[in-house]
């Protein structure tokens, strides 16, 4: 709190800041009794400036959220980080895009995946794939529902929408911010999957159409990339065999060519650490390496360690 004193009076002035969750405070409304405090020292009196009118009551009232009230203002802060990010989602699907199919060693990979999903279909492997398939089966039932279900993008962008919400509420900005990149990486997926379907149109083993890539198989390894670059070989691991079923599953069930399959892992693996790759932290000896800077006469600028427990 500072105070400004002149001719006996002192006045003095309070600060207000509304934080909001993830770093997506809204605009700040303060009422001019909030802001000015009186203090009358030798007698003399200075008038309390005008009340704001009515308008601008209305406005502070629709953007300041009541502290007595949470689930309004978790919805405040829900709205703002959600327009904050659907805002500049266009350029940062262009961003990823590029980032993603504009690097060599990721066009050598698709490349080389491409060529051997071609000579697998042109072959007899497709076909003596899917006829071991028919004649022994491994998943039935709930199973079958089950790992459809679970590999489905229609199930993945879901599930990373609600932790992204659930991180705004929270004002956890870590959770937000690898939600946020989860549902970057799905959407290029998703939209470049169904382009790839769209140009080549050939049918799956029990008739379908659009067989080539794999959609559950894209979707199921970019989910399965991008919590291994967040969280490890601990999560990772387990995300990748979890993958590798849903694309076992999407053979067995004759939903598609053994071909569809290997170039949709190699899709989802490439687009899910690509995209979530560009963000990892810089990390020595399990300490995250941040930089930081201090103003005043004398600027100081260096780097710190930070180790979350």
């Amino acid at each position: 709190m500072k105070r400004y004193c002149r001719d006996g009076v002192c006045l003095s002035v309070l600060g207000a800041m509304l934080l909001s969750a993830a770093g997506c405070g809204g605009p700040m409304e303060i009422s001019a009794e909030e802001v000015f405090a009186i203090e009358p020292t030798g007698g003399d009196t200075i008038s309390r400036p005008p009340a704001l009118p009515a308008a601008s009551q209305q406005q502070s009232e629709v953007i300041i959220a009541d502290p007595n009230q949470p689930e309004a203002a978790k919805k405040w802060r829900w709205l703002e980080a959600a327009k904050a990010d659907a805002m500049r989602f266009p350029d940062v699907f262009l961003e990823d895009s590029a980032d993603t199919f504009l690097r060599k060693d990721n066009i050598a990979l698709l490349l080389m995946a491409g060529g051997a999903s071609i000579a697998m279909h042109n072959s007899d492997a497709d076909d003596n794939i899917a006829g071991n398939f028919r004649r022994h089966r491994t998943f039935h039932g709930f199973g079958d529902e089950a790992l459809n279900t679970i590999g489905s993008p229609a199930s993945h962008f879901p599930v990373a929408g609600l932790w992204y919400a659930l991180s705004v509420g929270r004002q956890d900005e870590l959770n937000r911010h690898r939600a946020w990149v989860m549902i970057r990486a799905l959407s290029v997926n998703g939209l470049v999957t169904l382009g790839l379907k769209a140009i080549r149109g050939n049918e799956t083993p029990n008739g379908k159409s659009w067989a080539w890539p794999s959609g559950h198989t894209s979707s199921s390894f970019t989910v399965a990339s991008v919590l291994d670059e967040f969280y490890g070989p601990k999560v990772g691991i387990p995300a990748y065999a979890a993958a590798s079923v849903v694309a076992w599953r999407m053979m067995d069930t004759r939903d598609h060519w053994a071909s569809d399959c290997v170039f949709g892992a190699t899709l989802g693996w490439v687009i899910g650490h690509t995209i979530a790759g560009k963000d990892r932290k810089l990390e020595v000896a399990g300490f995250d390496v941040v930089p930081f800077s201090e103003g005043g006469r004398e600027q100081t600028m260096g780097i710190g360690f930070l180790k979350r427990f």
